[in-house]
């Protein structure tokens, strides 16, 4: 524990010392204030809906974004090297830098939370269905910041590694909006492939089983993929 502790403040050190960490969060921050008081002030709406709708589209470009540095840019500079010869395994070293990207994931999250605050202060909201949509953001942020990591690790080039991972993320994203021309048979496998009914679903207060497993089993694939990937490299 102490191994990944280390790394992962080295790793969120990099971030908020470099341009990137404020960029995206400040672009994040604007586009999610847009719709948010677009519905409040334009169509006066006290409700979350806007925001929550659009959230797992901007997570689409805002995790890839996060994460498009983290292997990718030790591989360009050669530290990757240097990093696998400190006394640090390799599942550490992944654990350390996956911690460090839903960290800033979480930070971002946090700092939406004026919008219900906001909401408390103009109006009436349920707190129970902020807390759980709250949840479903983080639950679906976390599983593209493990795409974004396995993305990363791939590739020394950044910007491949933000199209991969935007592309997966996508990907999962759309699925949901394809039932209408999906086959009927295939329309279950689908839905259940597609990250956005998982989020609604959660959204809704509907904490069930099968969102979490969901949620579980693409974090738990694309770490056993990074973790095969990065250790077959022949760079020690």
């Amino acid at each position: 524990m102490d191994n990944i502790k280390t790394l992962f403040i080295k790793e969120m050190r990099s971030y908020f010392n470099s341009p990137i960490a404020y960029i995206v969060i400040s672009v994040f921050l604007l586009m999610s204030g847009w719709f948010f008081t677009s519905s409040l002030f334009l169509q006066g709406q006290s409700s979350m809906d806007s925001f929550m709708s659009i959230a797992p589209l901007f997570f689409t470009f805002f995790l890839p974004a996060i994460t498009m540095k983290l292997f990718a840019e030790e591989l360009r500079l050669g530290t990757i090297e240097v990093l696998t010869t400190l006394p640090l395994k390799d599942n550490e070293i992944i654990i350390a830098k996956y911690l460090s990207a839903v960290s800033v994931l979480a930070i971002s999250i946090g700092l939406t939370l004026i919008f219900p605050l906001t909401l408390v202060i103009i109006g009436k909201i349920d707190i129970g269905e902020i807390f759980c949509s709250y949840l479903g953001l983080l639950f679906t942020g976390a599983a593209f910041a493990s795409i974004g990591l396995f993305a990363s690790s791939i590739t020394r080039n950044q910007i491949i590694a933000f199209i991969v991972s935007f592309v997966l993320c996508f990907m999962l994203f759309i699925a949901g909006k394809t039932l209408g021309i999906v086959p009927p048979g295939l329309i279950n496998i689908v839905e259940y492939i597609s990250i956005d009914s998982h989020f609604n679903n959660i959204s809704k207060g509907i904490i069930d089983s099968r969102d979490l497993v969901y949620y579980s089993s693409i974090i738990g694939f694309f770490y056993v993929l990074t973790l095969s990937w990065f250790s077959s490299r022949k760079w020690k």
